[in-house]
């Protein structure tokens, strides 16, 4: 009895020495393999076999620790597909006119750039055009309350003729043929450094040598505008309205005006009003439209398509017309099928983008939610701003700046065209600064057309068009189009990031791996570990020992020395 209470093990076992400690951890511990090294004492061969198998079961056990750590911290992504069925709220839809107003402020200068264009084009192609062309006589908008503001006169802005349009040669060309580019010519604030922006085609140069004329010339309106007294009524352009059979409100659409598209309305902005949910997918059930689509008001050399403008997108987010947005035909029906796509990205350590766009450097410009063009246009208005001096007339301006005009900032254009083409080229940082959201919804569209109305129909559809809206025209289908947008499927699908590895993911391969190994569980993890302890135990008591040893033998030497 008292041989076997020896036996039993306690809490902190004080063995004699670190053999029996190892010898008693082989016997009991679960970890495969151990006990064989205690059994084989009498084999030398078969134990320093033993210990070879073990210790290279542990370096390959902590190798494949260190790949898969090393594969966890590379914070791999994997992309997970998963198709959803239910009502959802209809897209934002935002319509133009390619009709933009002619402010009576600045119709001079308008009228003086018509001018310019026709001697340019006579000067280039030997084309003289009417000045019809160029709307010298139609109706001007007049902004209310622009006579208090004492630097709106009419004679403080003048059309520089330092930007004329000229041929010349293509020495890159080598086919032979006789090509020429056409381009003006910029240069900085002392007349150095100057370059030409040139075009291949004659038509693209004389476009952008317009609109450049044509921003300088806009920026002496003011920046807001209250153009809400003057405003055409939507009537005036969207002759019908009816989303899911019922008739369009007057609470659905909200208007603005874009400086190169026009008139525009958007069509469900905020996407609250249940109004708008789509319970259906089909024709029948969409957003259908019948728009004026009349040529006579247009700036030729400002838009050279005649139709309208149209572009769908999510809720809240300013629309970008210029990058996404896609024309309808007069004179034409179209039909557009939309399908949802939901992007969902992880961010933080495994990718980078914002979930609201708080946390990005750049001050966004824009009043509504946060799009990865809304950043890149802000960022480059505020470097804009920074080198040249004054803002871009297309995009917002931050607070305390002005819009670029030759008059008062003469090298404009060409600080304007190479940030531009650094942009494009990303050697601007504002792709590192702008990260896309983390959250958000693509619309892939499938369009068909049909010619609308048809011959046998005109007459009775302008004939109800016109004892309705006050319709008139004979311009045989010219001016009117037809478009219908809606829901090919209710189905949308969704694209998440989910993590390759994540902490469970890991634990558990940690433990296959460790199974694999050495046919443990945890508990052997703990084994290892008490084992751990029992070694600093036993080696703190055989050096407390050691030094009690060694003191008991000084003071039996000191009495053994006589007096």
């Amino acid at each position: 009895a008292r041989e076997e209470e020896e036996k039993k093990e306690g809490l902190i076992e004080f063995y004699d020495s670190f053999k029996d400690m190892f010898e008693f951890f082989c016997k009991n511990t679960t970890i495969h393999g151990t006990i064989r090294l205690v059994c084989s004492d009498s084999n030398r061969m078969k134990t320093a076999f033993w210990t070879l198998l073990l210790l290279a079961s542990f370096g390959m056990l902590y190798w494949q620790f260190a790949l898969m750590f090393s594969q966890y911290w590379a914070y791999p992504a994997v992309l997970t597909m998963s198709m959803h069925s239910e009502p959802k709220m209809f897209p934002a839809i935002t319509i133009c006119n390619l009709d933009p107003y002619r402010f009576e402020l600045v119709s001079d200068h308008l009228v003086q750039l018509d001018q310019m264009a026709e001697e340019s084009i006579a000067f280039l192609y030997g084309i003289n055009t009417s000045a019809s062309l160029f709307h010298v006589n139609e109706k001007n908008i007049q902004a209310k309350d622009l006579s208090s503001s004492g630097n709106l006169s009419r004679s403080s802005f003048k059309l520089s003729q330092n930007f004329s349009l000229l041929r010349m040669p293509d020495h890159n060309n080598r086919s032979g043929k006789k090509y020429s580019k056409v381009g003006f010519k910029l240069c900085n604030a002392t007349g150095g450094n100057c370059f030409y922006k040139t075009y291949s085609s004659g038509m693209d140069a004389l476009l952008e040598w317009y609109r450049f004329h044509y921003m300088n010339i806009m920026s002496q309106l003011p920046v807001v505008i209250n153009i809400s007294d003057h405003e055409e009524q939507i009537e005036d352009m969207v002759y019908s309205c009816q989303y899911d059979g019922e008739p369009c409100r007057r609470s659905d659409y909200v208007h603005f005006h874009h400086p190169v598209f026009g008139s525009c309305y958007t069509f469900n902005s905020k996407g609250t009003d249940s109004f708008w949910t789509a319970t259906k997918p089909g024709i029948p059930y969409g957003l259908s439209l019948i728009l004026r689509a009349e040529q006579k008001d247009h700036i030729p050399l400002l838009a050279t398509v005649a139709g309208v403008k149209v572009m769908i997108h999510n809720h809240n987010q300013t629309p970008f017309l210029e990058h996404e947005g896609f024309d309808v035909r007069p004179g034409i029906a179209t039909t557009i099928g939309i399908q949802q796509d939901e992007v969902n990205r992880l961010g933080g350590n495994y990718g980078t983008c914002t979930a609201n766009g708080n946390d990005v450097n750049v001050t966004l410009l824009y009043n509504n939610s946060y799009t990865l063009q809304a950043c890149l246009h802000s960022c480059f208005q505020h470097i804009m701003v920074r080198k040249c001096g004054c803002g871009y007339y297309y995009y917002p301006l931050p607070p305390g700046a002005e819009y670029c005009d030759y008059n008062k900032h003469p090298a404009w254009g060409h600080c304007f065209y190479q940030l531009y083409s650094r942009l494009r080229n990303h050697h601007l940082n504002c792709f590192d600064q702008c990260p896309k959201p983390c959250r958000e919804s693509l619309y892939k569209v499938s369009a068909g057309t049909a010619k609308w109305p048809s011959v046998k129909s005109q007459d009775w559809v302008r004939q109800a068009l016109r004892h309705q809206n006050g319709y008139n025209s004979t311009s045989n289908r010219k001016d009117i189009a037809k478009v219908t947008i809606f829901y090919q499927q209710l189905n949308y699908k969704s694209v998440n990031e989910s993590p390759l590895l994540s902490v469970n993911l890991l634990l558990s391969s940690m433990g296959s791996q460790w199974s694999l190994w050495f046919g443990s569980s945890v508990l052997s993890v703990v084994e290892m570990f008490e084992l751990l302890i029992d070694m600093l135990v036993l080696s703190l008591l055989f050096c407390y020992q050691r030094v009690r040893s060694k003191k008991t033998l000084k003071v039996a030497r000191a009495a053994a020395i006589p007096s």
